[in-house]
Formats: structure tokens, C-alpha cells, sequence
């Protein structure tokens, strides 16, 4: 079974892969334009040996602002942007949701919980996965759902990816959720084709709930 890092971890490996990536097309930038470590510096407001250490990758941290600064100079734009990763860290209202889930199945149904995708190097996984006979669903809690757009789009490309046959979308039943259902309805139920109710009197019994549902648990 595939390893998964914890998000800090994560986090400090991606920092150093990404600061090393642009220290070293900073280094080819400035070679390639014939700049030495002085001129960079001084157009960049900054001592020649932050210069000197940021191309050697000797720096213990750089701030964006001065790692745009330095690119600039030879000429790059520093340019970023987040995309979904590994599992966000869950509060424990999170845990307490999915264990009031576990509850409501039927005995013969294997639960996990923190589950990777099968696909090396993803690093994204589901919160818990429910498996049958013949069938297996991930399962993803939420305590507050907000956007029902992103939330759907990040589920159905899991879905995609998961080798899963469905997702359960598992939330809590407050007033929040009933208001957030309320309004999101025509947006997820292309999604989550299946009746939350139908989905779990079939998980009770041990049974395919029969395709991707939102479920809603006390």
C-alpha cells in the first residue's frame, strides 16, 4: 500500500523541489545573459551573497517577493498557482462525523479510513472508503459545506481518479447543511444521483447503495 506523507511533510518537500527548480532556471537565466552575482544584486536592492546563496540553494527560506525580485532582473516572471494535493488537515468534528457514518454500516462492510489513490504520486486520498463484494465507494465527510461548485468539481475529479464506483458525500445534519443543501441541490444532484435515505438503508443492509449520494447522519 502506498505511503502517504503527512501535509507538513508535503509541504516542506514541494518547498524544496520548487525552490530548487527556480534557483537553478534563475542560474541558467543570469549565465545565459552574461550578469554577474554583483549587477543581479544591486538591481535587485540586495547583497551579493543573498544572491550567491539563493542560486546555491543555501538559503534555509526566501520569501516570494524576493525570489520575484531576483527573477526579474534576468528576465522570468515568477508565477504560482495551488492545485489540489494530498487530504487538508481535519478538525475533530471531521473524525466525529465519520465515525457516526461507520456506524450506520452494516457489519459485513469493510470500512477504511485515510485511504491513498492507487496512482503513484498522487498524493490525494479519500477520507474513508466503504467496500463490498463486488464494489467499493469513497467516502469524503464535510462539516460546513460552502461551495457547492468547487466542492463538486474536487469530488468528481476524484472520482475519476479514485478507482472508486461512486462517492458518498457524508454531512452533518445542522442547520447550516439543510440551508447549504437547499440552495445547492441543482448544482450536485447530476453528481449525486442517488437519494442520501435509499443510499443508506442499503448501507444498514449491507448492499450497494447504487451509485454516488449525499448522506446526511445525526
Amino acid at each position: 500500500m502506498a505511503t502517504r506523507e503527512r501535509p507538513k511533510e508535503r509541504g516542506n518537500r514541494i518547498a524544496r523541489e520548487t525552490l530548487g527548480r527556480l534557483a537553478q532556471e534563475f542560474r541558467d537565466a543570469r549565465r545565459d545573459r552574461g550578469l554577474s552575482l554583483r549587477s543581479v544584486a544591486v538591481a535587485a536592492g540586495v547583497g551579493t551573497t543573498t544572491v550567491w546563496r539563493f542560486e546555491r540553494r543555501a538559503a534555509r527560506s526566501v520569501s516570494a517577493t524576493l525570489i520575484a525580485r531576483l527573477l526579474a532582473v534576468v528576465g522570468l516572471d515568477l508565477v504560482a498557482r495551488a492545485y489540489p494535493g494530498g487530504s487538508p488537515l481535519r478538525d475533530a468534528g471531521h473524525v466525529r462525523l465519520l465515525e457516526r457514518f461507520r456506524r450506520q454500516l452494516h457489519p459485513s462492510l469493510i470500512w477504511s479510513t485515510e485511504v491513498p489513490f492507487p496512482h503513484p504520486g498522487d498524493q490525494r486520498g479519500w477520507d474513508g472508503a466503504v467496500k463490498g463484494a463486488s464494489w467499493r465507494y469513497g467516502v469524503e465527510g464535510e462539516t460546513g459545506p460552502r461551495d457547492a461548485q468547487a466542492l463538486g468539481r474536487r469530488l468528481e475529479l476524484k472520482r475519476r481518479d479514485g478507482a472508486v464506483d461512486g462517492v458518498l458525500l457524508i454531512l452533518p445534519d445542522t442547520r447550516g447543511v439543510r440551508e447549504f443543501l437547499a440552495a445547492a441541490g441543482p448544482i450536485l444532484v447530476s453528481l449525486f444521483p442517488v437519494p442520501g435515505r435509499r443510499a443508506l438503508q442499503a448501507l444498514r443492509l449491507g448492499q450497494d447503495p447504487g451509485g454516488s449520494a449525499i448522506i446526511v447522519v445525526p
